[in-house]
């Protein structure tokens, strides 16, 4: 594992299988993905909560491999990924903290996945499987028994637009679920190189 952390997530890339860079319209060839903005609100349940946790915030990612995901509410955090590296800032006292030695969860592991998914690369993992394709939801389990004691399957749904999910969902347990809902996405804009190297 490289070291990952933090609840993440997005998925922008087909169209029901089809990656932004396959086919389009009336067979014609649609753009490439470059980069993708959105904003996101994620839900965290568990047996022990109430209710469930509730966090906003905004996500960037730019083609093949550029991350920054950051919540604004309740904490303000940011993770970074660029050029192999990977990065946590935790806002404290109006200025941003880098952490240290941060460990290994289940959003972790499936943060290892998302550029490949942002890329159109849905199926082209050595972590999860295809379990089930329906119109508009992927399902994603783990190949690997151990990992399966920590995620037991993931759902990808795909928005209605080509080329943007509107939510994954991450069941964690019979009753354990983070669930993050995409809204305001923006394709192809142009990104400052430094959105990826500093918070």
């Amino acid at each position: 594992m490289r070291g990952l952390f933090v609840m993440v997530m997005l998925v922008a890339a087909l169209g029901c299988w089809t990656p932004v860079s396959a086919q389009g319209q009336a067979g014609q060839a649609m753009p490439r993905l470059e980069s993708v903005q959105a904003e996101f609100i994620q839900e965290k349940q568990l047996p022990i909560l109430i209710r469930p946790l509730v966090s906003r915030g905004t996500f960037v990612f730019q083609a093949p491999a550029s991350l920054r995901w950051e919540y604004q509410t309740p904490i303000h955090s940011i993770l970074l990924m660029h050029d192999g590296r990977t990065r946590k800032f935790i806002k404290q006292h109006d200025r941003f903290v880098e952490e240290q030695g941060m460990g290994v969860d289940a959003m972790a592991i499936v943060i290892q996945e998302i550029t490949g998914w942002l890329d159109g690369r849905i199926t082209d993992t050595a972590t999860f499987k295809v379990e089930a394709e329906q119109a508009g939801l992927i399902i994603l389990t783990p190949k690997e028994a151990a990992l399966a004691k920590i995620i037991s399957r993931i759902e990808l749904r795909l928005a209605d637009q080509s080329g943007l999910m509107e939510s994954v969902t991450l069941y964690e347990g019979p009753e354990s679920l983070t669930r993050l809902v995409f809204s305001q996405a923006v394709l192809n804009a142009k990104i400052p190189a430094v959105t990826f190297t500093q918070p």
